[in-house]
């Protein structure tokens, strides 16, 4: 009988990695009242079918290129037989067939992933520890649509791709592959024919663990972690961020702190970095991206893993212990999450097809001109559920509490940084990215809907109105968003001779004439402290005293200011040098008294803040702020209340002249005693103690339009603060 051959046409198309549906050619067929069994073995010397009985069949080489077929006389079920494989030397494998077994994909996974609303496809698409028809293996499946062939290759097939091509799942791009036997930590690509017929070895865009940089393998990865965060979880679930005390630590992980030269790995960093942050009273880290990525001196912001934690600190389940731990010390975890651009790496999502696939193919859409980088194309259903899935995969499957949405601005400007002539307009002739901003809005609504408790924070530095309004309300529907604004205008002012201040002091006030546009984070982030910007005490004007006193009054100062807090790491200190992603911080400077004391004045400004509802409760309600004196530009002086919702105040007076003001005549909301709950010139900050032994008296009779009034000592360079003794 000669029917049951292959067609010498397909085993071509096969060996020239342009089959669409190998497992139509491969496999277990149905053959009259048996059966035959296909399977392509290059440099195998012979081919035996095994079945459960014990019963062989030698396959038959039916094309010198290491095509074999056997037939049987009966029928057989997929894991009811094995392939006995014999290479020169002696080597034999007893391997079960991939070609036996139906799809991993579903049709109603694929149909929701072409609409883009798939929003769990990390258990769809990529690597999948799994089981069909009872079988162990690895689910494989990538997204190539114009691809010609597609094969995986790892070590399990000594890279070869001619071993193992996955077959395609008609119009919805995606192709797919069953290797069973296979199991967690299998290193592995894909080998891509490119529509141009370019042979090109991909990571997989779904991986959710890769090689250590600069290997770029991609990682089989099933999590077998254990979580402890319970009572996180049912606490967070009922969380009013913008209501609540809220101050944030950013940390780049790789050089916060080293051991022995080397940077802690995920389950060191969570007991130090735990023991930190826990004495310092934040209360959550921010990591700067933890996202794979193969250069480090791009701090991580230039993606190639987009649900896998970089490697180089250890395995996903060792950041999910640095997760857990954190969050059963009452820390939350933010992560910086990056979809506006990526890199071009050939190993990753540029051209990954051959074609412009995740990027725009114009490069007036899809190339940054900034960053060297490529633009998402938020115009593919597609493109969107990759970035979707990536966002739900680090809240949910990853335990984090927010997402720092990064370069939101250029997400959100078709001409962001580009000149006339090099941006192509949307479809009214704006320069609104219509797509980006409808992707934004899904993200925000989808991600907040599923995860109560989260918060997503976007790093925006225009006057995008509505960025932290919910997207049901025209907003692009994000938590928070960083006050981009406060931070220029405010390190501007410091960064001034004191002599000069009093020119420039509406750069402190003009922040409060928007300051509730948004939902505000006030951020003195890494980017302040890197490319020649100095770190923040090497701004501050005046000798070393002066440079601290100013630092400690700016942290008092912004502390009581309406909005939440963000910290730079080493910033707490007062690290003299800039900040560099090579080496750890100089935590040696923690000896010397004045970097000690201004820590120490972190951890109480952290402590203190959380205990005083006035400072937090309504930072979103301007009823919750008022000027007592804004216009104090010659003393350099400024006077303001914080309100609680209970109507308790706190008054902040703030001189940031290096003179003391011995009887600054203050109006007061209320007349009695008042405690200063801090003053950040005291002693054990490193500052001169010029204070009010700890309480003022404040007498009836109106001054700054309050109703009453009292005679402060305000320190040199310090921020004070000031609450009713009740």
């Amino acid at each position: 009988m000669k029917d049951w051959r292959a067609d010498p046409a397909e085993v071509t198309q096969l060996l020239a990695g342009g089959h669409r549906d190998p497992h139509a050619l491969l496999g277990l067929h149905a053959s009259g009242s048996g059966a035959v069994v296909r399977t392509l073995r290059p440099d195998a010397e012979a081919v035996t079918v095994v079945d459960a009985a014990g019963a062989r069949t030698d396959a038959e080489r039916t094309h010198p290129a290491g095509f074999f077929e056997a037939r049987l006389d009966a029928s057989l079920r997929p894991t009811e037989y094995w392939l006995e494989v014999a290479y020169p030397g002696g080597q034999v494998f007893h391997l079960r067939d991939p070609y036996a077994f139906w799809p991993t994909v579903g049709e109603i996974d694929l149909h929701l992933a072409g609409e883009g609303r798939h929003e769990e496809l990390w258990r769809r698409l990529g690597s999948n520890v799994t089981e069909v028809d009872g079988q162990p293996g690895v689910a494989f499946a990538v997204w190539a649509p114009n691809a010609e062939g597609v094969r995986v290759v790892g070590e399990f097939n000594s890279w070869d791709g001619r071993l193992h091509p996955m077959r395609s799942l008609g119009a919805s791009g995606v192709w797919e592959l069953f290797v069973p036997e296979l199991g967690n930590r299998t290193r592995y690509k894909y080998e891509i024919v490119g529509a141009d017929g370019q042979l090109m070895l991909r990571a997989d865009p779904y991986a959710q663990a890769t090689e250590v940089p600069p290997d770029t393998a991609s990682v089989v990865y099933e999590s077998t972690y254990e979580w402890g965060d319970e009572a996180w979880f049912a606490d967070r679930a009922n969380r009013t961020h913008v209501e609540e005390p809220l101050s944030v630590y950013e940390v780049h992980p790789g050089s916060w702190r080293h051991a022995d030269g080397n940077h802690l790995s995920y389950r060191e960093l969570a007991h130090q970095l735990g023991d930190h942050v826990e004495a310092l009273g934040f209360t959550h880290v921010e990591f700067m991206p933890v996202a794979e990525h193969p250069f480090g001196g791009s701090w991580g912001y230039q993606v190639t893993g987009h649900f896998a934690p970089t490697s180089r600190f250890g395995e996903p389940d060792d950041f999910r212990y640095l997760v857990d731990h954190l969050h059963q010390r009452g820390i939350g975890v933010i992560v910086d999450w990056v979809p506006a651009h990526f890199p071009k790496d050939e190993f990753a999502l540029a051209h990954f097809d051959g074609t412009a696939l995740y990027e725009h193919a114009d490069p007036r859409q899809g190339e940054h001109p900034d960053w060297g980088t490529l633009v998402f194309n938020f115009g593919r259903n597609e493109v969107r559920n990759f970035l979707l899935a990536s966002a739900l995969f680090w809240v949910e499957e990853l335990h984090v509490d927010g997402l720092r949405v990064d370069a939101v601005a250029s997400m959100l400007y078709l001409d962001y940084s580009r000149e006339e002539g090099e941006w192509v307009p949307n479809e009214y002739g704006g320069n609104e990215n219509l797509a980006a901003i409808d992707f934004l809005k899904q993200m925000n609504a989808t991600v907040y809907g599923r995860n109560p408790g989260v918060m997503t924070i976007a790093e925006e530095s225009t006057a995008w109105p509505g960025v932290s309004r919910p997207a049901h309300l025209g907003g692009l529907g994000f938590g928070f968003k960083w006050n981009m604004g406060w931070m220029h205008d405010t390190l501007s002012y410091f960064a001034r001779d004191t002599v000069y201040r009093r020119f420039h002091h509406h750069e402190l006030t003009f922040g409060l004439l928007y300051a509730w546009s948004e939902n505000y984070v006030l951020p003195l982030s890494h980017d302040e402290v890197v490319h020649g910007k100095r770190s923040l005490i090497d701004k501050m004007p005046g000798d070393r005293w002066q440079k601290f006193a100013n630092l400690r009054a700016l942290y008092g100062y912004m502390w009581a200011h309406p909005g939440k807090q963000l910290l730079f790491m080493g910033q707490e200190f007062g690290q003299w040098r800039e900040w560099s992603e090579e080496r750890e911080l100089d935590w040696y400077l923690l000896d010397e008294p004045d970097h000690n004391g201004l820590q120490r004045l972190v951890g109480d400004l952290n402590s203190t803040y959380r205990g005083l509802a006035p400072l937090w409760e309504r930072d979103n309600d301007p009823g919750g702020f008022s000027w007592i004196d804004a216009n104090n530009a010659d003393e350099n002086t400024l006077v303001f209340l914080r309100s609680a919702g209970d109507g308790t105040p706190l008054v902040c007076v703030a001189n940031f002249a290096p003179v003391p003001r011995d009887r600054h005549h203050v109006g007061m909301p209320r007349a009695g005693s008042w405690i200063e709950v801090l003053n950040t010139d005291a002693e054990a900050y490193g500052g001169s103690n010029v204070g009010n032994l700890g309480r003022i008296q404040a007498t009836e009779g109106p001054w700054h339009g309050q109703p009453a009034s009292a005679h402060v000592v305000v320190p040199p360079l310090a921020t004070i603060w000031l609450v009713p003794e009740s």
